[in-house]
């Protein structure tokens, strides 16, 4: 038997929203506060993102030397921190 393609199908489970259905709408931290409460409460513990700074950079391209590049990534983690205060010490 061939798939009929193209048609809709509308369900009790699923029904069609409408405008009168979207004023009746409630958030969903309302509906259930048990699990939303907790996810919020998580939130407020840790921050999402890097850590802010207290001075604010610039991403700028610059090209350097490869083998310089090498040398700098060859320190390990944090290397890119470690050429800015070389570079903040030089002026």
């Amino acid at each position: 038997m061939k798939r009929k393609t193209g048609t809709k199908r509308k369900t009790q489970d699923n029904p069609e929203w409408k405008t009168a259905t979207f004023s009746k709408a409630r958030p969903a931290a309302e509906v259930l506060p048990e699990i939303f409460e907790a996810s919020v409460a998580k939130k407020m513990l840790k921050p999402r993102g890097r850590p802010k700074t207290g001075r604010a950079r610039t991403a700028i391209s610059i090209r350097l030397p490869q083998d310089t590049l090498a040398r700098w990534k060859a320190t390990g983690s944090g290397w890119q921190t470690r050429m800015a205060e070389v570079l903040d010490k030089a002026i």
